[in-house]
């Protein structure tokens, strides 16, 4: 028995220091203290800033096609050709040759569309020839140097390529990644308003139940001293003991309530929810019902310049226009103005051959124009259509986002102006449920009244509170998700957007201040 309870003891006392090790810990937060944990480390936001950095890489990458490109060959060769019998029925050898040859060229594309070549080939060549019965060796050195070849676009490919359409794709591309930055920390600072006031709806729900409680429990004790002095029937004390149950019950369901409330905005909160798993989180703002001034025509004229969502529509209908363009530029035939200059030589050695060049001797050069007609073009025909199609389909798209919109912020900003009536109106029924809650209880102290009415009252006076306070958080609520809807939630929270100039870094930077 001795040792059962040394073990029971260390057991108690294991378990209490294993609950001292993870007692829960307060964190008094404000709404903008939230805010600013949130923008720091809240994971959509940080996978949302990678991607202005993927598009500039994706941008960087489309300007290769400017990168020149440099080449250098060299080979040698070796050639045996057969002797013969000539027409007159004399024998001759072969002929026998070696041949070195080095070329080198930088060739590339410029942003008008040029393409250049500039190279040069020299080629030395030596072996013997067969002069009748007799070999002779020869050698002989020739080049093209410096020679320069351009190939300029007149028509299809001359206001706008492949290249330059897909550098300015990606130049758009950058915009709305930069937007989407903007989308997900309007998204994820309007999500933090909203679990921050139902987390406080949450937690005065609780102290709502706890004081219905507390006023079950106190009629059940006062019951009970009536039943005792026989002024109250037992039946009567039950129904207050079923209130209590029933009481005990809300305040239940209230906590878990609170509870995965308090986890939605953790989650908001956190890249590493361990660290917050044993946080309480106590908010310290108070649920205020500001009057605000309501504008529709104003809120719909900031909600259509600078709602994200409809600047991107609108980038999406000018990269279809620059489509068109080039889709339009296709169906041209291809006219191109090529010409080549550069200087030759030929000596029997290679110092002979760069004295040529050097001297400019032999220039050499052509100018003309190469033209292709596709019979039919059906392809660039039907592409072209079907980009002026596109073009159609987005900017009603457009319109149908920019309609939606309005209507959005219509009705957000009517929710608003309905949760603030109702948070005077909740007030109002409130103070009246208190006051008739206190007549009927005085009533009942002089046997005037019944347990019924009073616990009637009761739920009266908690349902009261509870619409009381949740007239309030919608309220805040609403002004949150207004300006979510017109585009205005980082003006309303002087949030920033600033992009480093790091390199390889083009993630936004968050601040709560103007940039200097």
């Amino acid at each position: 028995m001795k040792l059962l309870g040394f073990l029971a003891t260390c057991t108690i006392a294991a378990l209490t220091l294993g609950a001292r090790a993870e007692s829960p810990q307060t964190r008094a937060l404000s709404l903008e203290d939230c805010i600013k944990i949130a923008l720091e480390h809240n994971l959509d936001v940080q996978i949302q800033r990678i991607n202005p950095a993927i598009a500039n890489f994706s941008l960087g990458a489309s300007y290769s096609s400017y990168d020149p490109t440099f080449g250098l060959s060299g080979n040698h060769s070796y050639n045996l050709s057969p002797g013969g019998v000539d027409t007159e029925g004399r024998s001759f050898n072969g002929q026998e040759s070696e041949t070195d040859r080095f070329s080198s060229s930088l060739q590339g594309l410029l942003p008008w569309g040029l393409n250049y070549e500039l190279g040069g080939t020299m080629a030395d060549r030596y072996g013997t020839v067969p002069v009748g019965t007799n070999r002779f060796p020869f050698e002989t050195t020739s080049g093209d140097v410096g020679a320069l070849t351009l190939r300029q676009p007149l028509l299809k490919n001359f206001w706008v390529d492949s290249t330059r359409l897909q550098i300015y794709l990606n130049k758009q591309n950058v915009k709305i990644s930069e937007l989407d930055v903007r989308l997900q920390i309007i998204t994820t600072v309007s999500d933090v308003e909203q679990a921050y006031f139902d987390l406080i709806h949450a937690q005065e729900a609780v102290k709502v139940q706890q004081q219905a409680l507390e006023l079950a429990e106190r009629l059940v004790a006062e019951n009970r001293r009536r039943v005792e002095v026989g002024a109250l029937a037992p039946l009567d004390s039950k129904q207050a003991e079923s209130q209590a149950a029933s009481a005990r019950a809300d305040l239940l369901a209230t906590q878990s309530t609170r509870d995965t409330t308090e986890r939605v905005l953790k989650n908001l909160l956190s890249d590493n929810y361990g660290d917050w798993a044993n946080v309480t989180v106590q908010p310290t703002d108070a649920l205020l019902a500001i009057p605000q001034q309501f504008n529709l025509q104003e809120s719909w004229r900031t909600g259509l310049a600078q709602r994200p969502d409809l600047l991107q529509a609108k980038l999406s209908l000018e990269k279809q226009g620059y489509i068109i363009r080039y889709s339009k530029n296709q169906l041209y035939p291809q006219l191109d103005l090529v010409g080549a200059y550069g200087y030759s030589a030929s000596s029997t050695e290679f110092s002979g051959a760069f004295g040529q060049i050097s001297s400019a001797d032999n220039p050499f050069y052509s100018v003309g124009a190469q033209v292709t007609i596709p019979l039919g073009n059906t392809s660039a025909r039907n592409n072209y259509k079907s980009a002026k199609a596109t073009k159609e389909q987005l900017s009603l798209q457009l319109k149908q986002l920019q309609q939606a919109t309005l209507i959005k912020i219509e009705n957000a900003m009517a929710v608003a102006q309905t949760s603030f009536q109702r948070v005077s109106a909740t007030h109002e029924a409130r103070l009246y449920a208190g006051a008739a809650l206190e007549a009927e209880q005085t009533k009942l102290d002089k046997g005037k009244s019944t347990t019924f009415v009073v616990l009637q009252l009761q739920k009266d006076l908690t349902s009261a509170r509870s619409a009381e306070i949740r007239a309030l958080a919608d309220y805040n609520i609403a002004l949150a998700r207004l300006a979510q809807n017109e585009g205005s939630t980082l003006d309303r929270r002087q949030i920033g957007l600033h992009v480093t100039g790091a390199e390889n870094n083009y993630a936004p930077a968050i601040f709560t201040q103007p940039p200097p």
